[in-house]
């Protein structure tokens, strides 16, 4: 048999750091290996006990947990550990930054406790975890406030194609969107989303995202 996915759970709040951590043991594919209750311990206990995920709130004290997060998953890091940031709505201005901090994805705290599990899985796979709504609604709100680099969209070292495909992943567009759009097979997306990612040296469709805005290729 698989061996379970691996957890740790970083919120200050212990009622919702226990009622995490319940929902995860419940499931035998997943096994809570630790619990914390700030950004330090989270970067300790992460770098000790190397889970598969780490569920990261976002206010905490000591540490923050979008720090907490780029030093466990930030750009330079040897060997960045998976964070799924969790946040209540009216923090959703931290999320962009806890995404561009090197999280894997976002989920808020009242989502239904499948949606947790699921969001587990699917940052530990590999995937991000970015519903297109999501992305049109917090990534597009807070892109004025995003400083674009120096580099032109003619600096970007991507075909005209692959351009178009990431300015759809930034516009929050899934695979099955965008090929309808273009009018190609999901196959042939996910080969796009593949190059651009390699080309970019980006993990996942996250940063894709946050490189789009940062680039001034999508407004």
């Amino acid at each position: 048999m698989t061996a379970p996915l691996r957890v740790l759970v970083c919120d200050d709040q212990a009622l919702i750091r226990t009622g995490f951590a319940t929902i995860i043991d419940a499931q035998p594919d997943l096994e809570v290996v630790g619990e914390c209750g700030d950004g330090r311990a989270a970067i300790e206990l992460a770098t000790r006990l190397r889970p598969d995920v780490v569920v990261m709130d976002v206010r905490m004290p000591v540490l923050d947990g979008i720090e907490a997060t780029r030093r466990l998953a930030g750009s330079g890091v040897a060997d960045p550990v998976k964070v799924l940031v969790v946040t209540t709505f009216n923090l959703d201005e931290y999320v962009y930054e806890a995404l561009r901090a090197g999280a894997s994805g976002f989920l808020l705290k009242d989502a239904p406790p499948a949606q947790l599990l699921q969001g587990i899985r699917t940052v530990a796979s590999g995937s991000a975890l970015l519903a297109p709504e999501v992305t049109r609604q917090l990534v597009g709100r807070y892109a004025a406030r995003i400083r674009p680099a120096a580099d032109r969209p003619d600096d970007v070292p991507l075909t005209p194609r692959e351009l178009e495909v990431l300015r759809l992943i930034a516009d929050g567009l899934s695979n099955g969107e965008i090929a309808a759009a273009l009018v190609i097979s999901h196959e042939t997306v996910k080969t796009y989303v593949s190059r651009i990612l390699t080309k970019l040296d980006l993990r996942d469709r996250v940063q894709a995202v946050v490189y789009a805005y940062r680039r001034g290729l999508v407004t």
